[in-house]
């Protein structure tokens, strides 16, 4: 396939770009604005992703009436983010990107217009991997953030190559404005599903990086599949099943609990092992995806029983997801979206079969 774009180096995102800092801090705002009798404005703060440590820390103030100084605001909030930070885990593909590139000489660079203080404080959630990146820069450490294109120019700079031969990797909307700006090419990652039409100047929009193309991009293309399975991390979920839409595949009905380690990036088909306690183990197909059809965007799943020919009851199931098949067809018809193919269940059949995904079943048995 020939490339679209030439590039000569990747520059990431931190927060919610490598990072699931921002459902890991979701709750701190609320938590802060209780004490003082206030309640956070949806629509204002998805509006501040991305910004500014200072330009968002002046419109909280701002926008609840706060009686505290800029300086004020910030100690009493670093350590409610310094605890919450520590809970961030690694998006989907962003560990297995930035190893394929760095193994293959791609220079990386990590931008975030978080201070540099606070950078130092994520790092170590990057594990070994976090040494691939030869520059990393703060908001701090250029004169204007991300809308500006400074810190884009700067990492440029720092590694040599001319900021158009670039790619950016972002999540927020003034990230991928600044990328632009700069003359870089970008790719986003929205954190928030609800944004994704506010995306349009990116040059590719994905769900999560595990759709990543390198070689779009004239980069070394993956070789990691397992017969047409792409291994994941782990992603462990409660979940209550429901109805039956057809055979095996049955509706998910969520709680509390059920997307609590599931990222809001995780979109497509995907296999693994589910565990009830009243059909015990069983091979799976998972469908995930956004509907945005409603007023309010809201998570759809589905599970296929690969191994129930029985009725299955409505009832607790535990699901742990380990392999990525494919992106859904389609982000508009969410229920056509979502079907189920022969050739799916062909594939999760036999994956399941290998040690790579078959070792998992211990985990769920012995849970």
């Amino acid at each position: 396939m020939a490339a679209a774009h030439q590039v000569s180096a990747v520059i990431f995102d931190l927060d919610g770009t490598l990072l699931d800092t921002e459902r890991a801090t979701r709750d701190v705002l609320n938590e802060f604005l209780a004490a003082y009798g206030k309640v956070p404005d949806a629509q204002k703060e998805e509006k501040r992703l991305g910004q500014m440590y200072l330009e968002s820390t002046t419109g909280i103030i701002r926008d609840y009436g706060l009686p505290l100084t800029v300086e004020e605001y910030s100690k009493a909030m670093h350590p409610l983010y310094l605890r919450r930070w520590q809970k961030a885990k690694p998006l989907p593909g962003v560990k297995r990107l930035v190893k394929h590139l760095h193994k293959n000489g791609v220079p990386l660079a990590l931008a975030s217009n978080s201070v540099r203080r606070n950078i130092d404080h994520k790092l170590p959630k990057l594990e070994d991997w976090g040494e691939c990146f030869s520059v990393i820069l703060g908001g701090d450490q250029v004169p204007n953030g991300k809308p500006s294109p400074d810190i884009f120019l700067e990492v440029a700079k720092r590694l040599g190559v001319n900021p158009s031969s670039c790619l950016v990797i972002e999540d927020s909307v003034v990230g991928v404005k600044g990328a632009k700006a700069s003359g870089a090419k970008a790719v986003a990652v929205p954190s928030l599903q609800s944004q994704r039409k506010h995306y349009y100047i990116a040059d590719v929009i994905l769900y999560s990086l595990l759709d990543f193309d390198p070689e779009l991009w004239g980069l070394p293309p993956f070789e990691d599949r397992i017969q047409g399975v792409l291994p994941i991390d782990p992603l462990p979920s409660n979940a209550g099943i429901g109805d039956k839409i057809v055979n095996n595949l049955h509706w998910v009905i969520s709680d509390d609990c059920t997307y609590e380690c599931i990222p809001d990036q995780i979109s497509g088909i995907y296999l693994g092992w589910a565990k009830s306690k009243v059909h015990g183990l069983s091979k799976v197909i998972i469908g995930t995806g956004w509907d945005f059809s409603q007023q309010t965007v809201e998570r759809v799943m589905q599970v296929d029983f690969l191994d129930s020919s029985g009725r299955i009851e409505t009832e607790p199931v535990k699901l742990l997801v380990i392999g990525y098949i494919r992106k859904l067809q389609s982000a508009d018809a969410i229920l056509q979206a979502l079907s189920i193919t022969d050739e799916d269940r062909s594939i999760a059949r036999e994956a399941l079969d290998l040690p790579t995904f078959s070792e998992y079943a211990n985990d769920l048995h012995l849970a």
